[in-house]
């Protein structure tokens, strides 16, 4: 093989190595950050996964919060009208968290269905809600008979 030739072949596979190398270290350390969106029904179907980081958003459920009286605790459900996820979050919330309004939570889901939330997320003003839970509530209604709590969604 003539040395010229062989010099370009060994920079050429070094080129394609470090670039294959490359692009696997950015693939392996975006696979952590990311975490997708499922709205109650397909939580509730069973189709979220259980073993990393996921979001679920909707509508906070009329009377669903419960207070813990002895540390930061608050447990409350979120709907999209198909399905109801029981959410458990310890920490302050957002000051616009309320009944009726419009929340996203991310964390893990366990594997008795609740949902333990890393953060809350509630909407900033009254025309503003998340793109995922507008998507997810387009074209339903609210109905009291959507949703169940005392079955457990």
């Amino acid at each position: 093989m003539h040395p010229k030739r062989k010099q370009r072949l060994i920079v050429a596979l070094g080129i394609v190595i470090f670039s294959s190398t490359a692009i696997g270290l950015v693939s392996y350390a975006l696979r952590g950050n990311i975490n997708l969106f499922y709205p109650p029904a397909e939580v509730t179907a069973g189709n979220a996964p259980t073993d990393r980081a996921i979001r679920v958003g909707g509508m906070v459920v009329e009377g669903s919060i419960q207070r813990s009286e002895t540390d930061l605790t608050t447990v409350f459900s979120v709907t999209d009208y198909d399905g109801v996820v029981e959410v458990s979050y310890t920490g302050i919330l957002p000051d616009l968290f309320a009944e009726g309004e419009g929340v996203v939570a991310s964390g893990m889901l366990t594997t008795d269905g609740r949902f333990m939330a890393t953060e809350v997320l509630a909407k900033h003003d009254e025309n503003y809600m998340p793109p995922e839970v507008a998507a997810a509530l387009e074209g339903k209604k609210p109905n009291a008979s959507a949703y169940n709590l005392q079955e457990g969604g």
